[in-house]
C-alpha cells in the first residue's frame, strides 16, 4: 500500500462545446465523473490546464484537465507537475485509445506513446515516458470512416448506455492504482 503520497490525474481531451461528450474527451469525462465521486472541484485555472484538489484514503490528488488540445497537452502538464513537485511514477494520464476495442480499459505502466498524439506530447514535454496510462477503450471506426471522425464523433446511443459503468470501472481502477500502486491494478483488471 501507498502511503502519503501526492499524485496528478490528468485526463486528456480538447476544450470547448463542440468536443463535449466525443470519445476523444474520455478522459475529461472521466475526470468530471471521478472528481464528482471524490466532491473536488475542477475549476482552479494555472498553466492552461484546470485542476482541483483532493484525498483519498492514502494519497493527496490534483485531477487535472489539460485545456490545451490534446496534441498541445504535454507543456501544460509539465508545468503542473513541476508546480506540484510531481514525480513521473505519480502521474497518472486517462485518455481514449482506438486499439481497444470500446469500454475496454488497460493499466500501462511507462512506456511509448503507441501513435497517440496526446501521449506523444507528454513524453516530448517531460523528456521520458515514466508516467502511468488508463488507457480506454474507444474502438476503430466501421467501415471507411476516417479516424479523426470516429474519434472527434459522439458516442453511438448503444455506447451512452455504457458510459456510467465504463467510467465507474474507470474510478475503481484510478483508485486501486492510487491506493495499492500500479502493478497491482494491472494484475487485477489487465
Amino acid at each position: 500500500m501507498i502511503k502519503n503520497s501526492n499524485w496528478l490525474v490528468a485526463g486528456l481531451g480538447n476544450p470547448g462545446t463542440s468536443y463535449d461528450k466525443t470519445r476523444h474527451n474520455i478522459g475529461f469525462m472521466f475526470i468530471d465523473f471521478f472528481a464528482e465521486n471524490y466532491s473536488i472541484q475542477v475549476s482552479k485555472e494555472k498553466f492552461k490546464t484546470v485542476f482541483g484538489r483532493g484525498k483519498t484514503r492514502n494519497a493527496n490528488l490534483i485531477l487535472a484537465k489539460p485545456m490545451a488540445y490534446m496534441n498541445k497537452s504535454g507543456n501544460p502538464l509539465q508545468q503542473l507537475t513541476g508546480y506540484f513537485n510531481i514525480i513521473p511514477e505519480n502521474l497518472l494520464v486517462v485518455y481514449d485509445d482506438i486499439d481497444l476495442p470500446f469500454a475496454k480499459i488497460r493499466v500501462r505502466e511507462k512506456g511509448g506513446h503507441g501513435g497517440h498524439n496526446g501521449i506523444r506530447s507528454i513524453m516530448e514535454a517531460l523528456g521520458n515516458g515514466e508516467f502511468n496510462r488508463l488507457r480506454i477503450g474507444v474502438g476503430r471506426p466501421n467501415g471507411q470512416r476516417e479516424v479523426t471522425d470516429h474519434v472527434l464523433g459522439k458516442f453511438s446511443a448503444e455506447e451512452k448506455k455504457q458510459l456510467p459503468n465504463l467510467l465507474k470501472h474507470a474510478e475503481d481502477v484510478v483508485s486501486t492504482i492510487i491506493n495499492h500502486g500500479v502493478k497491482e491494478a494491472m494484475n487485477v483488471f489487465n
